[in-house]
């Protein structure tokens, strides 16, 4: 595999790309995570070896920069391993929070060095997964024409908040690298079910009337059914049980008055929680037919008025404590999204 080692002591680089290139994998170098930044844009790198403690940006701020969308990272997903020197519960719940995919502690063993990698290779094969998980929710969004990179920005803003919210407390023993992972590769998913609504509904220029609605959010339930389906034949995969409680409840909201079940509160699964604010906040900043695109300060005014009613006071929180990546990401992207308008 291809591996950047992001770390400011000599001594250690050389160990570590001496145990690597020994493993057979291709090894380049930055002294610190400036420099490893740069290197990411400029060169396709599955798994970054990087030290916590760095001058100019230190490991927490490159995973924040790599998982933000500061950084276009070539070649796919990169899997981040973060070196530290004591590895206590709490660094390990600040490094998720980052980003970070596993932990090693100073000085490392090679042998540990190998399992690791043996670990990320495991993981990254899944990409292939996740990339038919993406082709297939491209397919279904080519009906509409208006969405440019919607899926694209849901995804990150998904993670950003599922990174977020251990970081200040909240649902420690639920989220974890692989809940980050699942999140951010199967929110694509969440409007699966618009396959089966007809192109006078789905693409119809203008508000819909209520029985046109009532038609359109039936994508809820297609897109839940064919996904459980699925899950019938494969009940172990958890990527598909997550993007169906996803497609069944991104629509639901925190007071109980959503659709299609009604649910209510901590009723409604945490994945449905933070997509549903994802996907609301990528609305209210998109252009559409029927409306300009809003400000973030203005989508940000609306999302907070719905605290507590249509979206969930913690994934809230998260939202306001992440906003300036959700703003980099929405910049990230801007390329072939309308301007937002000043309203």
């Amino acid at each position: 595999m291809r591996v950047l080692i992001a770390d400011d002591d000599p001594i250690a680089v050389e160990l570590l790309r001496d145990a690597l290139s020994d493993a057979g994998h291709e090894v380049a170098c930055a002294a610190d995570g400036r420099e490893a930044l740069d290197l990411l844009g400029r060169h396709p790198v599955q798994v970054l070896i990087t030290d916590w403690e760095m001058p100019e940006l230190d490991g927490i701020g490159l995973c924040r920069a790599v998982r933000g969308g500061a950084a276009r990272c070539e070649g796919g997903y990169v899997y981040v391993i973060l070196l530290t020197s004591h590895g206590t519960v709490a660094e390990r719940v600040q490094g998720l929070s980052a980003g970070a995919d596993d932990f090693m502690t100073k000085p490392f063993e090679p042998l540990e060095l190998v399992a690791r990698m043996q670990a990320a290779e495991r993981l990254l094969s899944l990409e292939t997964r996740d990339v038919a998980i993406f082709a297939m929710a491209k397919l279904a969004e080519s009906r509409d024409s208006e969405t440019g990179a919607h899926l694209e920005r849901v995804m990150s803003y998904s993670r950003v908040l599922a990174q977020q919210l251990p970081a200040m407390g909240k649902f420690v023993g639920e989220i974890d690298a692989e809940y980050v992972r699942l999140v951010y590769s199967t929110s694509p998913l969440h409007e699966i079910g618009k396959v089966g609504i007809p192109d006078g509904v789905l693409l119809k220029p203008g508000r819909l009337d209520d029985r046109e609605f009532e038609i359109m959010k039936s994508h809820t339930t297609i897109g839940a059914t064919t996904l459980e389906a699925a899950l019938r034949r494969f009940p172990s995969a958890k990527f598909l049980r997550m993007a169906r409680d996803i497609a069944a409840t991104h629509h639901e909201r925190y007071d109980g008055k959503g659709y299609p079940a009604g649910l209510k509160g901590d009723a409604i699964p945490l994945s449905g929680r933070i997509v549903a604010l994802a996907d609301v906040y990528d609305a209210l900043t998109s252009k559409r037919v029927y409306k300009s695109a809003f400000a973030h300060e203005v989508a940000k005014g609306i999302i907070v008025k719905e605290r507590g009613a249509q979206f969930d006071p913690s994934v809230v929180e998260a939202f306001l404590a992440a906003e300036q990546q959700f703003v980099t990401i929405y910049e990230q992207f801007r390329e072939v999204q309308p301007a937002a308008a000043a309203a």
